[in-house]
């Protein structure tokens, strides 16, 4: 990856950042750093890699946003990053999903 590469993926986590902290409820809106959603992304796309979802060639996948949940928070602790509620997580996981059009903005 060339550096105006890095820079483009730098800018798209900037704003799914954004849009991620401007759909959460309002009491996680200022919960989490900026450095903490981009570990929180960086373990989303982990979880992808590693479960093999977008390796589907269906047009139909199911994402269980409460595994990845749950495997972000796990991920969190073993790296000592954070202890995090899988409940709260949810939320992050939802904008992601949403900012990238997997799943409807309702």
């Amino acid at each position: 990856m060339n550096t105006d590469e890095f820079a483009m993926e730098d800018l798209d986590d900037e704003k799914t950042i954004a849009y991620i902290r401007e759909r959460l409820p309002q009491d996680l809106k200022e919960k989490f750093s900026d450095d903490e959603f981009y570990f929180f992304l960086d373990t989303i796309y982990d979880y992808y890699d590693k479960s093999g979802i977008l390796d589907s060639d269906s047009e139909y996948v199911d994402i269980d946003i409460n595994a990845i949940a749950e495997f972000i928070a796990k991920e969190a602790k073993k790296c000592k990053v954070g202890d995090y509620n899988p409940d709260d997580l949810y939320f992050v996981v939802e904008g992601e999903l949403a900012y990238n059009g997997i799943i409807d903005e309702d």
